[in-house]
C-alpha cells in the first residue's frame, strides 16, 4: 500500500474519494436512469508517476532497512568484481528470488542517490569522497535472473580509483555484514 492519498489505488482516488464517483441522484419518475458508474479499477503502482513523492527522511529510512536486510542475509550474496581501467564491472546476485528483489531495488536506489545526488554513510570518509565526485561518475543497471550487472566508470583516473576502492568495501560488507559497515574505510591516494 502506498502512503499518498491515494493508499496504493491507483491515481484517479483522491483522499478517498474516487474522481468519477458522484452522489447517487434521486430517481425521477417517467425517466430512464443511467446505470450506476462502476469505480475506477485500481492501477498497478507505477514506480515512477504514481509513488507519492518521498521526504528525505522517508527516503533514508527506506534505503537504511532495505540495506540491513541485505546485510542480515549477507552470506546468502554472491558478488564478483572486475577492475576496468575506467571504473568497475561487478555482478551481485542470489539464489533466493525474494533476496534476488532486494538487491535490485537497492542497486536503483543507490544509482539514484549518485545521480540525484542523495549521499549517505557520509562519516565514511570513502564514502564521503565518493559523493563529492558524484558528477564524474555513469553508472548503467542491467537486471539479471538472480541479481544485477552494474558497471561504473569515470574519465578521471582518481574516481576511478575511488570507484573500485568502494566496490571492494561492497565486497567486504557482502563478507562480514554488518560489522564491516561500523568500519571507516580509506580513501585512495590521488596519486
Amino acid at each position: 500500500q502506498g502512503r499518498g492519498q491515494g493508499r496504493g489505488l491507483g491515481r484517479r482516488y483522491r483522499g478517498g474519494r474516487s474522481q468519477a464517483a458522484t452522489p447517487a441522484q434521486p430517481a425521477l419518475p417517467g425517466r430512464a436512469q443511467p446505470a450506476p458508474a462502476e469505480p475506477p479499477a485500481a492501477e498497478p503502482a507505477d514506480q515512477d508517476d504514481q509513488a507519492p513523492q518521498q521526504t528525505p527522511t522517508e527516503r533514508f529510512e527506506e534505503d537504511r532497512d532495505l540495506f540491513h536486510a541485505l546485510l542480515s542475509r549477507h552470506d546468502e550474496i554472491h558478488r564478483e568484481v572486475e577492475n576496468l581501467e575506467d571504473g568497475v564491472r561487478t555482478l551481485t546476485e542470489a539464489d533466493d528470488p525474494e533476496l534476488a528483489a532486494l538487491i535490485k531495488r537497492h542497486v536503483q536506489r543507490m544509482k539514484t542517490r549518485v545521480e540525484d545526488p542523495a549521499p549517505i554513510h557520509m562519516r565514511d570518509p570513502l564514502f564521503r569522497a565518493l559523493f563529492q565526485k558524484y558528477e564524474q561518475i555513469t553508472m548503467t543497471v542491467e537486471e539479471t535472473e538472480k541479481g544485477v550487472r552494474v558497471t561504473e566508470r569515470s574519465d578521471d583516473p582518481y574516481v576511478a580509483r575511488l570507484i573500485q576502492a568502494h566496490a571492494a568495501v561492497v565486497n567486504l560488507f557482502v563478507q562480514n555484514g554488518h560489522a564491516e559497515v561500523r568500519q571507516n574505510h580509506d580513501v585512495p591516494s590521488p596519486e
